[in-house]
This record gives C-alpha cells, sequence and structure tokens, in this order.
C-alpha cells in the first residue's frame, strides 16, 4: 500500500466512523460494538494475506449500520432484518467517498451476510465474522463453560487468527 493509499484510506475510516457515528447518534452500545468489531478486525487482518484492508475496516464499521432501520421497519433487529436493511445504508454512505463500486459491493455483500453466512466467503467476509463472534460471544454465551466455549471456537471461527484470538479470550489455562 503506498503512501497516498494509506493517507486516502485513513480518511476514509474517520469518515465512515463519523457516519456511523452520525446514523447511531445516541446510541453508545451499537457505536462501541462496532468499534470494537473494527479493533478485532484489524488484528485478524495483520495475519492475513491478500486482503484487502478497505474492504475488512469499511465492513467492520458497518456492518451493524441497518439495525435502527430494522427496528423501525421491521419492529425488531434481528440478524436477517439487519442484513436485509444495511446494504442500502452501507451504499448510501460509501458511494460519496471516492471508493470504487467493486469495493462498495464487496462491503455490501459482507453487511448482507454477516449474521447468515449464506452468499459469501470471500478472506475480507471470514475476518469481519470472526471479530463480530469475538465482540458477540461474552454477551452471548456462558464464557464458564470452557467445553461448550470451545466447541463453539472450533465450530464458528473461519480464520486461524480469530480462533487464536478467541481461546486467548475465552478458554481458561489451568
Amino acid at each position: 500500500m503506498t503512501l497516498a493509499t494509506d493517507t486516502h484510506e485513513i480518511r476514509v475510516k474517520e469518515s465512515l466512523i463519523a457516519r456511523m457515528k452520525s446514523v447511531f447518534g445516541d446510541d453508545s452500545a451499537r457505536i462501541d460494538h462496532a468499534m470494537k468489531v473494527l479493533g478485532y478486525a484489524e488484528s485478524i487482518m495483520e495475519s492475513s494475506l491478500d486482503v484487502c484492508s478497505l474492504v475488512v475496516r469499511a465492513a467492520a464499521i458497518l456492518h451493524d449500520i441497518g439495525i435502527q432501520a430494522a427496528e423501525r421497519k421491521h419492529g425488531r433487529s434481528s440478524g436477517r432484518h439487519q442484513e436485509i436493511e444495511g446494504p442500502p445504508i452501507a451504499r448510501e454512505i460509501l458511494e460519496p467517498m471516492n471508493i470504487d463500486e467493486r469495493t462498495i459491493d464487496h462491503v455490501c455483500r459482507i453487511v448482507a451476510n454477516h449474521h447468515s453466512a449464506r452468499d459469501i466467503d470471500t478472506p475480507e467476509f471470514r475476518i469481519i465474522w470472526d471479530a463480530d463472534w469475538l465482540v458477540n460471544i461474552p454477551d452471548e454465551y456462558d464464557t464458564s463453560d470452557s467445553t461448550s466455549i470451545s466447541e463453539l471456537i472450533n465450530k464458528v471461527f473461519k480464520t486461524q487468527m480469530g480462533r487464536t484470538i478467541a481461546q486467548k479470550l475465552f478458554l481458561r489455562k489451568d
């Protein structure tokens, strides 16, 4: 990546964070969630070859961007409703940022599948999948049950680095 690309990507990342915060308003829990997913995604990405860092960062920041629209339109924010409502919002945010159409399409495909893993299996998607799981596990599972958590980690994680981080975070070393 060149310095010019780095500078552009840093500006895009900062702009995306600002836009995500604007969409979520005073919903600090959702903002915090997105920022944690971004942090884990960047950590996982460091060990990944041949990934588009712009796709990873944009998808991490915007993966849950459809939550509030899902709540307004469907009365709930289930994963499926987020996957329906999120991509148009993500596209609306990304298009004015001088990002090529293939990158926008890739980010939107990740947003459209980040709960179901239905129609995508790219290295960038796998990173977002794992980063989201890293944030969600302590909220949704009993992390004191090492056997169940170990089975979950082995079952759901798609990258070796994501699996390694999960093991360090959630499995006790006695």
